[in-house]
């Protein structure tokens, strides 16, 4: 169990990685818009964060409030990307919000 823990950490990571690369890439295109990479890294952060969290054989207890805390987070991020990701252009305030979020959610499980 503790390799598929760690694989699943890993992909977890690389999500987050993906996903923050991508948006500050966009930044500097200066035509911002939702590609593809930043949908499926939103999904592949929320799909392993639900796995990360089941308990694996785990000897000690996992934190329900940071664990819906980071839930909610990681479905808004995943909603604006998602629901975002045929338009042409997106609103720069729409765009560092979905970078903010991503850096208050690596946050949340850095800190908490």
């Amino acid at each position: 169990m503790t390799a598929l823990r760690l694989i699943l950490l890993f992909a977890h990571l690389a999500g987050f990685l993906v996903l923050l690369v991508a948006s500050v890439a966009q930044l500097f295109r200066r035509k911002l818009r939702i590609n593809p990479a930043m949908v499926w890294a939103a999904g592949a952060q929320l799909v392993t964060g639900i796995a990360l969290s089941a308990p694996l054989g785990r000897d000690h207890d996992l934190n329900p409030a940071k664990l819906t805390v980071k839930l909610v987070v990681a479905l808004m991020i995943f909603a604006m990307t998602f629901f975002s990701r045929k338009r042409e252009s997106v609103n720069i305030g729409h765009f560092l919000a979905i970078i903010v979020l991503t850096l208050g959610n690596a946050s949340v499980a850095v800190f908490w």
